[in-house]
């Protein structure tokens, strides 16, 4: 379908709670989630939210395979994810790594929860409800945080932790746009 312009850190509209997806299975939607996934692969993402191509709707999609971006990456199945709910079902929390296509060039290390239950529904309006843990958690916790103007910056707990790429891991081939 298309490639949109991925809206960047600053730009008031990521910072705006997304509005619930009312109507599903419909030529619109699917046209959305065309552009998305277009998006999203062409700029090698594992993960985007609606309102990060300026769609004010709880709309999240993720999977990955293998990503250059992330070599280290588990498997995420591919998934569309609307209206979703988490459910933290430990206190055990990780740091990790995390980049993101509103903020381009940089990473910064953040805390997030290991194990959690997600539901929501998928295009159809089909009931999704999985329980995962490790990078498919995290990547979960990312996207949705995204549906509440929560940018992975304003969870980072230790500013030096907290960069350009290039400049935090200046031997790795690690590809941010």
């Amino acid at each position: 379908m298309a490639i949109r312009n991925i809206l960047r850190m600053g730009d008031a509209r990521l910072l705006r709670r997304a509005a619930e997806v009312r109507s599903f299975d419909s030529a619109e939607l699917k046209e959305l989630l065309c552009d998305m996934r277009d998006t999203m692969q062409a700029l090698d993402g594992v993960g985007l939210a609606a309102p990060q191509i300026g769609i004010d709707l709880r709309i999240v999609i993720f999977g990955v395979e293998s990503n250059p971006r992330y070599p280290d990456a588990e498997v995420v199945p591919d998934t569309v994810l609307i209206n979703p709910v988490i459910t933290f079902l430990s206190d055990a929390k990780e740091d990790g790594w995390e980049g993101c296509l509103s903020v381009p060039g940089m990473r910064g290390l953040v805390s997030r929860f290991t194990h959690l239950r997600y539901q929501g529904f998928d295009q159809f309006g089909a009931l999704i409800d999985r329980t995962v843990s490790g990078f498919h958690a995290r990547v979960v916790q990312h996207e949705c945080d995204h549906l509440d103007g929560v940018l992975y910056p304003m969870r980072i707990q230790d500013m030096r932790n907290f960069g350009f790429s290039s400049e935090l891991f200046p031997d790795a081939d690690v590809r941010d746009e």
